[in-house]
């Protein structure tokens, strides 16, 4: 009968330069310019683009929450300006998306490029062992951690700054002696650790983002617009390097998670967008709304009610009219997570099969000419 197996010791993973990888996408050839004309929408669409336009118009106007989930093909297709000028309007109160959306979106903004052949390089060894993605994510994440920065605040940060600013050796061991109990002390320590074991100096590390100009993060930052991330540790390509921090990686993950309840408490009479999210946005939405729900009846007061969750995918949602209700067990489309568990929330949910980018720019001229 074979042992127990021993864990792999990641450390010892060789990584290469990003800009040796041979890279399917280039930010210049992605690029949607939001005051194009969109190609016509899918038959049926247009009149839920129109009726959510003015859902969103009315949030705002009420101060009610606009929250955009998205997967990171929003990215991969060209989408980062929209996003950024939806910000810029006041649009989007709060935008939310998974370890891949920032992945593509910081690969972008540092070189210019993203995106590589999965099939070729797992048989390789080399899929996602690139020095600079999961370096530079996590001395982001490590920096502001002493923040008690989360995800997305921490990278925003990270990009649109140009970098991080360590402090000593010593002066972590000494704040560690002094405060051991100090809330920040884990962040402290897992820092600590990881300079000492990666060489990595007190004072200033300058990255260069030569294309942040596009970058969702660095505009979230910028704007002081919420923008979580929800990451799951092993999923993402930062896994694969020697520098990888579960630690750090569940501690700013948790930051955002709260973040993201924070602004589901603003959420009565706003707007849910899930686009191309098939399991984040459905499986966190879930769980943050029971939270916000649970602290607001041990207060005294009604459950988040009267919003509207416009969910958008490339798949045909079933074959199934999610306005009847929900399918039963023995129908295909009640498995299919991003529209079963946005019909269970007590919002009104309306599937739109289109494009994500297609959808989102039509989204864009409808809330401009409304």
């Amino acid at each position: 009968m074979a042992g127990f197996p021993s864990p792999l010791d990641l450390t010892n993973l060789r990584v290469y330069p990003l800009a040796e990888r041979h890279s399917q996408s280039r930010l210049q050839e992605i690029l949607i310019e939001p005051a194009d004309p969109p190609p016509q929408c899918p038959e049926g669409a247009s009149r839920i683009v129109c009726d959510c336009a003015l859902r969103i118009k009315f949030a705002r106007q009420r101060n009610a929450a606009v929250l955009l989930i998205y997967g990171a093909h929003l990215i991969k297709n060209g989408g980062q300006l929209l996003l950024n000028q939806m910000m810029e309007r006041g649009w989007l109160s709060h935008l939310a998306t998974n370890g891949a959306g920032i992945i593509h979106d910081w690969e972008f903004s540092f070189l210019g490029r993203s995106t590589e052949s999965v099939r070729d390089n797992v048989a390789a060894g080399t899929f996602g062992a690139w020095d600079e993605t999961g370096r530079y994510i996590h001395l982001a994440l490590l920096a502001g951690g002493l923040r008690g920065e989360g995800f997305g605040r921490s990278l925003g940060r990270f990009t649109s700054e140009d970098g991080a600013t360590l402090p000593t050796v010593g002066s972590l061991e000494q704040q560690l002696r002094d405060e051991p109990s100090h809330p920040l002390a884990p962040a402290r320590a897992d820092l600590l650790l990881s300079m000492r074991r990666h060489q990595l100096q007190g004072g200033r590390h300058m990255v260069l983002h030569r294309f942040r100009h596009a970058c969702v993060l660095a505009n979230a930052f910028r704007q002081e617009v919420p923008f979580t991330v929800h990451p799951g540790v092993g999923y993402d390509i930062i896994s694969n390097h020697p520098m990888f921090n579960g630690a750090a990686i569940g501690r700013a993950a948790e930051i955002d998670f709260r973040l993201f309840g924070g602004s589901l408490e603003r959420l009565d009479g706003g707007v849910v967008l899930s686009i191309g999210s098939a399991i984040m946005g459905p499986q966190v939405f879930e769980k943050s709304l029971s939270c916000v729900n649970n602290l607001r009846l041990q207060a005294g007061r009604p459950i988040v009610k009267d919003y509207a969750i416009y969910v958008i995918d490339l798949q045909d949602g079933g074959n199934w009219d999610w306005t009847k209700g929900e399918p039963p067990k023995d129908h295909p489309a009640y498995y299919l997570r991003f529209c079963k568990s946005y019909s269970r929330m007590g919002g009104s949910m309306h599937y739109v099969q289109c494009d994500n980018v297609l959808f989102l720019r039509h989204l864009f001229h409808a809330l401009q000419n409304s």
